[in-house]
């Protein structure tokens, strides 16, 4: 049963005056459920909670936080058909999406389950004392990553499981060790109710402390501005726009104390069509392309908005199966009448530019609420002068730039922001005649995919999700995969203190077995 009201710890509360409803833009219809906004006083309730839990759950075992993982994974199962339901009906995505991203959640949740039971993540290292060493004696040092803090995680329009009230950041914080309150997304907050009863209720079936975890809602930006400015919040886990994002890192910066903001903020993902390819295959490419452009209506943060190649007759016939193909792909619904308004702003501001030319959209009327795909051509001169074509349109747009030759190609890369992917098309082994091409992409994305599409994040330890300012705010870090968890501990150093006292991942006779740097060598011992 969907309250409409805010967890605040392990109780529900829903103190104030201020309520909001969520929508169904399938059915172009507002839901009828009714979400009461968080009072000022029901977020410092959150925050000083999450801060008390702190305190408790930073000392518990990793098997014990495991635990805690797992059962937030089987509740979320529990939900069943209402989830779906809820889920489908406050984001206008099918049913196979609803199912897909419910699985990536759970195997995110028990991969750090198993991450942090096995306990070798906290890269314990330790560099034993010598006393009698001349001219000054070494002292005995010890170091691991302890937790940050509380943290706050803002829900994702785009993805209301994966990466929002449970998703990536919840379960990377909660295995670091780290409370965390989530500003729940107001697109879904149906959806994150219900996971966040099933947090709830894991948290109480294992014995975890009141307030480790705590779900506000808010359709406005004043909780999540305050949660961000609390003197008690650590760190901040956000995926949205870049407008949304630069201001929560703002925010955090002007504190007494700043602290990080791991925000991912968009990208467009260039696509490079090396000309053997685009000779041999260009049809099929033209092919996977309308294809990915469009997957999930173009709402992915990998979505391939800019394709790259030398102008030519090989290019110009790649651009004409681009635009037939697009067209022939069925329009599916935004998220959100506001996601949908948003992307015909976009598109439109995008084709209006000067020298931009249209080579495929579609023809016929779409339903309410539905995206109507694009794909648009310019030279890559003008995409060099005009900046305005280098941001994201976020929706089923992508924009072909004809280059006059590699160099000019390459002088795009180089003048690109911060991407999350690039992508290299290649016939054999004619990547190999592209290395400072292959270099330029790496300097301006986190992942680089050969011969493939963007569009599709693997979970896994060696997926890095982020990228060079604006794609995410520290590029040192994935969002993505078990090495997430790194976002949200810091090292800390012992020195020269007694056995009995050391944290067990650091004592001489390492009770539990993980992987340790002793004197510079990696053993269990």
């Amino acid at each position: 049963m969907i309250t409409g009201k805010n967890y605040i710890g392990n109780q529900l509360s829903s103190e104030g005056d201020i309520t909001f409803k969520t929508f169904n833009p399938e059915l172009n219809t507002v839901i009828q459920n009714s979400f009461t906004q968080a009072t000022t006083e029901e977020v410092e309730n959150a925050v000083a909670k999450a801060n008390e839990a702190f305190n408790v759950y930073k000392l518990f075992s990793g098997s014990k936080k495991a635990s805690f993982l797992r059962a937030i994974a089987d509740e979320i199962e529990n939900l069943e058909e209402k989830l779906i339901k809820v889920y489908c009906s406050e984001t206008g995505l099918p049913e196979g999406r609803a199912l897909g991203e419910r699985g990536r959640t759970l195997f995110q949740l028990r991969s750090f389950a198993d991450l942090v039971e096995e306990g070798s993540w906290v890269e314990a290292s330790i560099d034993t004392g010598i006393p009698d060493r001349t001219p000054a004696p070494k002292p005995d040092l010890r170091k691991m990553n302890i937790p940050l803090g509380p943290v706050v995680v803002f829900g994702a329009s785009n993805f209301p499981l994966a990466y929002s009230t449970a998703g990536g950041d919840t379960a990377a914080s909660l295995a670091a060790g780290c409370p965390v309150i989530v500003k729940s997304h107001p697109m879904h907050a149906g959806t994150g109710e219900l996971i966040a009863s099933a947090i709830i209720k894991a948290a109480e079936k294992t014995g975890m402390p009141n307030g480790i975890f705590s779900n506000i809602n808010s359709q406005d930006y004043s909780a999540g501005q305050q949660l961000v400015s609390h003197p008690s919040v650590k760190a901040v886990g956000f995926t949205g726009s870049i407008k949304g994002g630069r201001a929560l890192l703002d925010i955090a910066a002007k504190r007494e104390e700043p602290i990080p903001v791991f925000a991912e903020m968009g990208s467009i993902n260039p696509v490079v069509l090396l000309p053997k390819a685009l000779h041999n295959r260009g049809s099929e490419i033209a092919n996977t392309y309308a294809n990915s452009i469009t997957l999930g209506t173009g709402q992915f943060c990998t979505n391939p908005g800019l394709i790259l190649g030398v102008e030519g007759e090989d290019l110009t016939h790649f651009m004409n199966e681009l635009g037939t193909k697009i067209k022939e792909v069925n329009p599916s619904c935004m998220l959100h009448p506001n996601i949908h308004s948003a992307y015909e702003s976009g598109k439109q501001r995008a084709i209006q530019q000067e020298k931009v030319n249209v080579v495929g959209s579609l023809d016929t009327e779409v339903q309410t609420n539905y995206a109507s795909q694009v794909v648009a051509t310019v030279s890559g001169k003008t995409f060099l002068e005009n900046t305005a074509l280098h941001h994201e349109v976020f929706g089923p747009f992508s924009i072909v730039v004809g280059c006059e030759n590699i160099e000019e190609l390459e002088e795009i890369i180089t003048k690109l922001e911060g991407q999350l992917t690039g992508t290299i098309i290649s016939d054999d082994d004619e990547i190999t005649n592209y290395p400072e091409l292959v270099a330029k992409m790496q300097n301006r994305v986190g992942r680089l995919i050969f011969n493939g599409v963007p569009t599709g994040v693997e979970v896994c330890p060696s997926m890095v999700h982020g990228g060079p300012y604006p794609a995410s705010t520290d590029s040192r870090f994935t969002a993505v995969g078990i090495h997430s968890i790194k976002r949200w501990v810091r090292p800390f150093s012992y020195q020269n203190w007694p056995n009995s006292l050391l944290p067990d991942e650091l004592k001489d006779e390492n009770p539990l077995q993980i992987t340790r740097l002793v004197n510079g060598e990696l053993n269990k011992s």
